[in-house]
């Protein structure tokens, strides 16, 4: 069999699994799901044993700390995971909800209700809990669902993909629910996001050359974003204690994720005072300073910030620091280099905020709070499939709801248009 027809075999496996995942009940959704959660606590060992090849691997090939961190497994992890499923089955079932109902003067009823899309790709790279992530939300949205990890994490993606499909079977879940492509070959996903007619929508996770790459090759719709570069802005009121906590939070806490703040951006008036303050807190925690001129007059160890820093998503603990006049000059230098992701400000001044959360055109924006809560189970979603910065559709990140299309439902009584 060539590489194209096992992917158009895995396509055609997944349209016959969503219709028929289409017929389950809230209740049978939530028992797969339960039984998968279970069986990734009882599987620990087996998952770790397979994470420790791929880590082995990535070492050798000399993947940095932070790409480490992301493939990284643990019991921590591996639980979360699995509390991830279960939330997710303590969750409202999305499918089902009327979203409009609405009656017409010739007596025609209209429903719009959610069902679900029906086959999906997910490809993704490095965080092998994303295979159950996007698994146990597909399940309960009623859709099918073909993974395609990155080859970094084989080995634990088929770990965890074997045990969700066989505790899963178990419970009831459709033959072929839950598909992963078994090969590394790059072609595959150029396969993959072509199969028009079998696969509804394409959702890519993970940096910027693989985002480009599905959605320059894909024939079906492509759900994404490109990049996190993530901003914070520290205005003239903003407390100090706080925007410090909320700056190393959002640069530090986990810098090779896409809600991790890039750029700082400073007003003026407060510069000289919280500059020195927060370049020693991030110089503590080994992060690497970047900065414009205004920057580095005030803090020596600043390097030099290009002007394609400021668009760049780093992923690591590198900033880039910039002094801008006011929140206006903020909102302009976020609106000009960010991703539409996630950015914040940090200030007192009601106004300054209800400005710079009206005009920064970005999925998230926050007032006093770390970009790091950019996330579906943060947002009270359960666990996620991503965070999309698409305008038309879905927008943010990527929950249960996000995941079904609808229908209209239209009841008559023998109507008949004149």
């Amino acid at each position: 069999m060539t590489l194209k027809e096992d992917i158009q075999r895995l396509g055609k496996q997944a349209r016959v699994a969503a219709h028929r995942l289409a017929t389950l009940t809230t209740d049978q959704k939530n028992q797969c799901l339960q039984a998968m959660a279970e069986g990734l606590l009882k599987a620990s060992d087996i998952i770790q044993k397979a994470n420790e090849q791929d880590l082995g691997v990535g070492r050798t090939a000399g993947l940095s700390a932070a790409m480490l961190d992301r493939l990284a497994l643990n019991d921590k992890r591996i639980s979360a995971m699995a509390a991830g499923l279960r939330e997710v089955a303590a969750l409202p079932d999305p499918v089902g909800r009327v979203l409009e109902d609405r009656t017409r003067p010739n007596g025609l009823r209209l429903q719009k209700v959610a069902v679900p899309i029906g086959v999906i790709a997910f490809i993704y790279e490095s965080r092998p809990n994303v295979t159950a992530d996007a698994a146990g939300l597909c399940l309960k949205a009623g859709n099918a669902v073909i993974l395609r990890g990155g080859k970094e994490a084989i080995q634990s993606n088929r770990a965890i993909a074997n045990v969700l499909l066989d505790s899963g079977a178990g419970a009831g879940l459709p033959a072929n629910a839950v598909q992963l492509v078994q090969t590394t070959d790059r072609e595959a996903v150029r396969e993959l996001v072509q199969l028009t007619g079998l696969v509804d929508v394409v959702i890519p996770r993970g940096g910027e050359a693989l985002i480009r790459a599905v959605t320059e090759n894909a024939r079906v719709p492509v759900i994404k974003h490109y990049k996190g570069v993530c901003h914070v802005y520290v205005d003239r009121d903003a407390d100090l204690d706080m925007a410090e906590r909320i700056v190393l939070n959002a640069k530090c806490q986990r810098p090779a994720v896409c809600n991790a703040m890039e750029t700082l951006l400073v007003d003026e008036a407060v510069a000289k005072t919280f500059l020195p303050r927060i370049a020693n807190a991030l110089l503590a925690k080994k992060v690497e300073l970047r900065g414009d001129d205004a920057t580095r007059e005030l803090i020596a160890a600043a390097k030099a910030a290009t002007e394609a820093d400021w668009s760049t998503e780093y992923g690591d603990l590198i900033i880039n620091i910039r002094v801008v006049a006011d929140v206006d000059a903020a909102i302009a230098h976020i609106n000009h280099y960010g991703s539409q992701h996630s950015d914040a400000i940090v200030t007192r001044d009601r106004a300054a905020a209800d400005r710079f959360l009206r005009e920064v055109d970005s999925a998230a924006v926050y007032h006093n709070a770390s970009t790091r809560f950019t996330d579906g189970g943060e947002f009270g979603m359960g666990a996620e499939v991503g965070i999309s910065t698409d305008k038309i559709g879905v927008r943010g990140p990527m929950g249960l709801e996000e995941l079904t299309a609808y229908k209209w439902i239209v009841e008559g009584t023998g109507q008949v248009r004149e």
